[in-house]
């Protein structure tokens, strides 16, 4: 496949996947998963995911693991299992991380454990700290950064449907039903 076919079907951009391909940029875990789902293979092609006999992890053994070249820590809370539709990890991200602007199908809910990111969703961004929570479709562009010089912890809950992203345009051009406006946070 050309880098404009793998980019037809997943919705990466040509450029990013050129820069991946070179190794000058690292892809977030989202993003490796429609790399993936494009050259239909299993995101574990890219990436050794410890695989859990039963849904229970604890804290002081829970599955860690990174994404090639990439500085964030993950920590697997969730199990992966046929028929389950939420993917779930603790992120652990290191200071001056700026992940790329990402859309799919899905929705997302990030929590703060410890430290500050800075959301952007739309075009809105908002400064988020321990316990604030926020919950967004995939359908509108974001991206996130800690642009602090601390760690941070964040929370990632998600269902992403990669297999429909080529539904965004659809699902954007419907009207939307009882949607509230959300309010910046304010520190």
């Amino acid at each position: 496949m050309t880098l404009q076919d793998v980019s037809n079907v997943s919705g990466v951009s040509v450029g990013y996947l050129s820069q991946v391909e070179r190794g000058n940029a690292t892809p977030t875990l989202g993003t490796l998963t429609q790399i993936a789902q494009a050259l239909e293979v299993d995101t574990d092609y890219f990436v050794r995911t410890p695989h859990t006999v039963d849904s229970l992890t604890r804290g002081d053994s829970r599955p860690k693991f990174a994404v090639a070249g990439s500085s964030i820590e993950y920590e697997q809370i969730g199990v992966e299992r046929a028929g389950h539709e939420l993917t779930s990890y603790v992120m652990n991200v290191p200071p001056g991380y700026e992940s790329e602007v990402v859309t799919h199908v899905g929705e997302e809910i990030i929590y703060i454990l410890e430290g500050t990111i800075s959301q952007i969703v739309g075009e809105r961004e908002y400064i988020m700290g321990p316990g604030d929570s926020l919950h967004y479709l995939g359908t509108t562009p974001h991206c996130w950064a800690n642009k602090t010089d601390r760690p941070a912890r964040i929370l990632w809950v998600g269902r992403m449907q990669y297999e429909k992203s080529g539904e965004i345009a659809q699902s954007e051009a419907e009207p939307s039903k009882g949607i509230r406006e959300m309010l910046p946070l304010r520190r």
